[in-house]
């Protein structure tokens, strides 16, 4: 069949490593394409758009935008740095018919640049390199380079993807060059090279209408809306289509308005032709994957696959004294709905009833994916349970597998020690090891996801913040041995009630606390970290005995140490198999999941009978 090309049109994805400068190169761009007028103010970092971006300086949802340059339409999809969203990044690879990869040209090439680059490579998606930040005191842009034709070469890219262009930049002045030592004015140089690189989409000239569905989202107006590219063909609005699920079943529908990206938003289209990202609204039941298609010729694209979750966690409606005082949504009917919806959006998260059907199995990539799906919900005014996560493993001709990651280390070298000692008592292997020259090593290791759980913080404190660890998957290997996951044990309140000053003061010598006087207690909710490796019922609400007898030293002034908020990264980290975290709108609490002490022993004296 004869092939057309659409050269009005370039559709690019932008792969970078978390803070490589991704997002403020796309604000740039905006600005360089003339979407704003002279002296027009603009917010920073446009791309992120919600909250949680914002907050924590990274892209955790895959965006579209479009700008123009010399009459050629430019799609931009911003796709996630971490390695935990991968769901966000195989969706929306799969619009794009190119990638500019965008490495901090001081750190270079990350194990997350790896995860990212690795996929668009395997689509057979044209490269452009661009080195940024190479205004840093400490970049090193040719030795940075060389990683980059080093990592291309381990990833098997074809000769063609290995002989990329490339360009310097220093993303946050909007400036890129071709050579670090040549001043730059703009981005005149990238924006031409996309356009001359970059191949245009084609399509086949007598197919009839396909489209893949890439991203989901939801108007108050017009209800779901497909998001997607058109591989074939053109569509009108008002016209009647098929969308194929993933049964093959077929669902007529009639699409009541078609949208394509124009700068930061949307605007109306008439019709729209193959090789355009459009936004189809008037379409109820469908998922990420489907193909809409002519009802005269049904025919499905393949569908995006991804890679499997391997890592869940247990949600379940919150069950503590104190449940239903700050949250509005607290039955586990509206959890289980809210989960289901999420996994219709994010096509690398799965939602199971579990065995006692008061919890569902939530299944994803990694801890921090999960924190961010807990953080939303609690939001949206959610309160629920969330319990340890857990990796998932395999079972093959009787082997067991685990999933293993690839961990980067950059820290002092005086930390190097440490760091090497706990990881390899979490069945962790050293692959490799750089010293360099301003007194830094990085350390290179291939770790169960498992030694990962509960890691970060402790790897915070062993290099006295100074540490950078970044981590991707690798894949399943033999399962590696049991090791301890925490050497300490919790301080469990006996009672409920609100702590005391004089209870806490008494308790500081046992461990860490983590409430302060005034907070609300109940039996079974974790005050502590106690310092020795067992558990142990405390009473934060003990008041001073009152008498009439005076002495030396009784009347001092209760001083407490300092307790910083808790998080839910950190909660989630901290929490043992047998323990839970108590999400709520305004606070986040620790707890055992059996909250009566004399439950617990039951359970303890059942398992060692067993």
């Amino acid at each position: 069949m004869e092939k057309i090309t659409n050269t009005a049109i370039r559709n690019i994805a932008i792969i970078a490593h978390v803070d490589h400068g991704k997002t403020t190169l796309v604000d740039a761009m905006f600005k360089q394409s003339g979407l704003f007028r002279e002296g027009q103010t603009v917010d920073d970092r446009m791309m992120d758009s919600m909250d949680l971006e914002r907050e924590r300086g990274i892209t955790i949802a895959a965006k579209n935008c479009a700008i123009n340059w010399n009459g050629t339409k430019i799609n931009i999809i911003d796709t996630p740095g971490h390695a935990d969203f991968g769901g966000e990044v195989e969706r929306a690879l799969s619009m794009a018919d190119g990638a500019i990869l965008l490495v901090d040209a001081s750190e270079g090439p990350l194990p997350q640049t790896r995860f990212v680059l690795d996929k668009a490579l395997k689509k057979g998606l044209k490269i452009i390199v661009v080195i940024n930040k190479i205004d840093r005191d400490d970049a090193r842009p040719a030795e940075v380079l060389d990683e980059i034709y080093s990592l291309l070469i381990d990833l098997d890219a074809t000769d063609e993807q290995i002989e990329f262009p490339h360009l310097y930049a220093v993303g946050r002045k909007g400036i890129v060059m071709e050579k670090p030592d040549i001043p730059g004015k703009d981005l005149h140089l990238l924006m031409d090279m996309i356009v001359d690189e970059i191949p245009a989409p084609v399509s086949d000239k007598d197919a009839p209408f396909q489209m893949l569905v890439s991203d989901l989202s939801y108007s108050d107006y017009m209800g779901r809306l497909a998001i997607g590219k058109i591989i074939n063909g053109s569509v009108s609005s008002r016209k009647d289509l098929v969308c194929i699920q993933e049964s093959s079943r077929q669902l007529p529908l009639k699409v009541s308005k078609i949208q394509v990206y124009s700068g930061m938003g949307v605007k109306d289209a008439v019709e729209a032709v193959a090789g355009d990202i459009i936004v189809l609204s008037g379409i109820e039941d469908v998922h990420i994957g489907d193909t809409i298609c002519t009802s005269e010729h049904p025919k499905a694209l393949p569908r995006i696959r991804v890679d499997e979750p391997t890592v869940f966690m247990k949600f379940t409606n919150n069950t503590s004294p104190l449940a239903g005082r700050d949250g509005k949504l607290v039955q586990a009917s509206k959890i289980q709905a809210r989960l289901i919806k999420e996994s219709l959006m994010n096509v690398s998260i799965r939602v199971e009833e579990a065995d006692d059907k008061e919890s569902f199995i939530v299944k994803g990539r990694g801890e921090f994916q999960m924190a961010i799906l807990i953080e939303t919900m609690r939001r949206e005014g959610f309160e629920l349970c969330v319990g340890r996560p857990q990796v998932i493993f395999r079972y093959e001709n009787d082997r067991k597998l685990e999933p293993i990651e690839d961990l980067l280390i950059d820290c002092e070298g005086e930390y190097s020690g440490i760091v090497t000692e706990k990881l390899l008592k979490r069945k962790g292997s050293l692959t490799r090891m750089e010293h360099r020259e301003n007194g830094r090593v990085r350390l290179e290791f291939s770790v169960p996801s498992r030694a990962l759980i509960g890691y970060r913080d402790e790897f915070l404190t062993d290099t006295r913040g100074t540490g950078i660890m970044n981590s991707s998957f690798a894949g399943y290997e033999a399962f590696r041995g049991h090791f301890p996951s925490r050497f300490t044990g919790s301080l469990v309140s006996d009672r409920q009630g609100k702590a005391v000053p004089f209870a806490l003061f008494n308790l500081e010598a046992r461990g860490a606390l983590f409430i302060q006087p005034g907070d609300d207690v109940y039996e079974g909710v974790i005050i502590g970290e106690h310092s020795r490796g067992n558990d142990l019922n405390v009473n934060p609400c003990k008041t001073k005995n009152l008498t009439n007898m005076r002495a030396s030293g009784k009347d001092d002034a209760v001083i407490l140490t300092p307790v910083p908020p808790m998080t839910l990264e950190k909660a989630i980290q901290f929490i043992g198999d047998d323990e839970m975290v108590e999400v709520t709108p305004k606070i986040i609490r620790l707890r055992k999941t059996i909250l009566s002490a004399h439950g617990r022993k039951v359970v303890v004296r059942q398992g060692a009978a067993a």
